[in-house]
């Protein structure tokens, strides 16, 4: 639960990744070379070993790059999903009686200035403050249509029952998809698998004071990728984040409106 919550802070990822790479490097550099340094004969083999190592790194980092991207654009879709859902039913609200259109008209303008703000909000205080008003805002959303259509169950009225549907259905699809990250055990594989590489670059070392410097590539160079990945696959802790665009230009037509 902890690494979990580590995963939130794409900054504190970047420093603990790259102090922890950094002193593998070392480590394997220092302390594996004074234990038994390579021989001529041993290096090649060696070498065939950290390629393959390194080779195997890129793959998963390659993946794991991949999932982050896929789980942003979802959320992305989704926010233009929701902003849909919420412009068709603010539409189809004019089928209702006028009193229950009024009423479902302000109820929506009221749920959608909710939304944006879920996309926007950071602080944890804020954001189950915006849950419990959302959840809310749904339950008389879905009884302002309910009233309606139980006193004249049209097939017009049933088209704003079906739109509201949609509504509430969209903004599950997009917590589902906020929720939706990287595993843990992905992350603990793609930590293992970087330590090791930066040992044995380090081991590999043949001279560690000309290339003190050198070491330190790999450390940071791996350390930018995993700060990539962590950024783009929290939806809140990093500056990569999904702007509500759709949803605010609602927001601006329906002021309009």
């Amino acid at each position: 639960m902890q690494m979990n919550n580590t995963m939130h802070y794409p900054l504190l990822v970047f420093v603990l990744s790259f102090f922890v790479l950094s002193l593998s490097a070392l480590i394997g550099a220092s302390f594996l070379m004074r234990q038994r340094k390579l021989e001529k004969d041993v290096r090649e083999d060696f070498g065939v070993i950290l390629a393959a190592t390194l080779t195997l790194l890129g793959l998963i980092i390659g993946f794991s790059f991949s999932m982050a991207m896929s789980r942003y654009d979802q959320r992305k879709n989704y926010e233009a999903a929701e902003a849909n859902a919420i412009g068709t039913e603010y539409v189809r609200a004019d089928l209702l009686p006028a009193s229950d259109a009024a009423k479902v008209h302000a109820l929506l303008r009221n749920y959608l200035d909710q939304r944006v703000l879920f996309y926007l909000a950071r602080d944890e205080q804020q954001i189950r403050q915006i849950n419990a008003g959302t959840a809310q805002l749904q339950t008389e959303l879905w009884s302002a249509v309910l009233a309606p259509a139980a006193a004249q169950p049209t097939p017009t009225v049933a088209l704003a029952v079906w739109g509201m549907n949609d509504v509430l259905n969209s903004q599950g699809y997009t917590q589902a998809a906020w929720w939706n990250r990287i595993p843990i055990a992905a992350w603990v594989l793609m930590a293992a698998v970087a330590i090791f590489c930066n040992v044995l670059v380090g081991y590999g070392a043949q001279n560690v004071k000309a290339e003190g410097i050198l070491l330190l590539i790999l450390p940071l160079v791996v350390t930018i990728a995993f700060f990539l990945i962590a950024d783009i696959d929290s939806p809140r802790g990093g500056v990569i984040r999904v702007n509500p665009q759709n949803l605010a230009s609602l927001v601006e037509s329906l002021r309009a409106h």
